[in-house]
């Protein structure tokens, strides 16, 4: 543990909490994290992590990545078997409580009340955080407001869609305005129609100074709202950066090639492109519809390369040049793409 962090333990100890952002501490610091479960699996290997105030951050990576866990021994709701780590100047296991009064948390289910309205469950958050008394209807008023849900605020939460829920429950997660919030990847099971809804909202809360933690397989999702990214593998860190540093990680532009002729015809295709003289530093990838060529020069010699195609008698029915996204960087760094079964339209809810 840094000095800092030590000085805010002792501080929080004595009943006090540093003021978020009075002195430049990092909302977050975790050293050499590790947390191993009671039949031997690693689910966090060496993490290493410093977010600064202000910031939004997100863990990008499929299920069984870490993520999750990672966050939640963030948020208190497990212990470390190793590391130290700081959540708004205090130790997760020396002040777990301090660091529970200084956070908002978004888990994957939401925790609203189904029988209250929607003014109500505000309200019992605000009871739970110990917001005053003189506060609370102002409070309520403004969060209802900004998740758009002031209209129905007497309605009871049972009768709400999917993504009204959980707008409500966004809201009950920051009623006493922590400096941190974090968000479990919040949007899962939702119609783009709600998520969009929801970043924006997030947007908000992070352009007034909230640090955001996201957990996300949604690539997009990432893209949009994260300054910064750590792609997460097998319980570690494998790639950190902003969205665009990652995406230069991949070396170029992308070239998507469709194809006739089904399976056979593709790893042909993937064999000729993998044998172009003018892609020697390219990654090939065979896809459900071609071919996907990711080199330096794709812009420049792509028509070649369709040349060279149609003489070994494919047949080529589209193509396109364009840059890469956090997907292609995903398969650079992993050689796999993420798992993400949120996206099927039969488990989207309504906003």
């Amino acid at each position: 543990m840094t000095n800092s962090e030590r000085g805010a333990g002792e501080a929080a100890r004595d009943g006090h909490r540093p003021a978020a952002g009075a002195d430049g501490r990092p909302a977050v610091t975790v050293e050499d994290l590790r947390l191993t479960y009671g039949d031997g699996t690693e689910a966090v290997r060496g993490v290493d992590l410093r977010i600064p105030q202000g910031e939004f951050f997100g863990f990008l990576g499929p299920n069984g990545a870490g993520k999750t866990t990672t966050i939640k021994v963030l948020s208190t709701l497990l212990s470390p078997t190793g590391g130290t780590v700081g959540v708004n100047g205090f130790d997760v296991t020396g002040v777990p409580r301090k660091v529970r009064e200084s956070i908002g948390y978004m888990a994957q289910e939401t925790s609203i009340d189904p029988e209250l309205t929607a003014e109500e469950n505000v309200r019992f958050a605000c009871e739970a955080y110990g917001v005053p008394r003189g506060d609370r209807q102002d409070r309520i008023a403004e969060l209802l407001e900004l998740v758009e849900l002031a209209a129905v605020a007497d309605k009871r939460a049972e009768e709400f869609s999917g993504g009204m829920k959980k707008r409500l429950d966004a809201a009950t997660a920051l009623v006493h305005e922590p400096p941190l919030v974090f968000l479990d990847e919040p949007t899962t099971g939702l119609d783009p129609k709600a998520r969009n809804r929801l970043w924006e909202y997030f947007e908000a809360i992070n352009d007034r100074g909230t640090t955001i933690l996201l957990t996300t397989q949604y690539l997009e999702e990432a893209d949009r709202l994260c300054d910064r990214l750590a792609v997460m593998l097998d319980g570690a860190i494998v790639a950190e950066g902003s969205p665009t540093e990652l995406k230069r990680r991949v070396g170029g532009e992308v070239l998507d090639v469709d194809l006739e002729g089904g399976a056979d015809a593709r790893r042909r295709a993937a064999t000729i492109a993998g044998d172009f003289d003018a892609f020697a530093d390219a990654s090939v990838e065979v896809t459900d519809e071609g071919i996907s060529v990711t080199a330096r020069t794709a812009r420049q010699h792509g028509t070649d390369l369709l040349v060279a195609l149609r003489d070994a008698g494919l047949t080529v029915t589209g193509f396109n040049v364009r840059a890469p996204t956090l997907d292609d960087v995903f398969l650079a760094i992993t050689g796999d793409g993420l798992d993400d079964d949120a996206d099927a339209v039969s488990s989207e809810v309504s906003p």
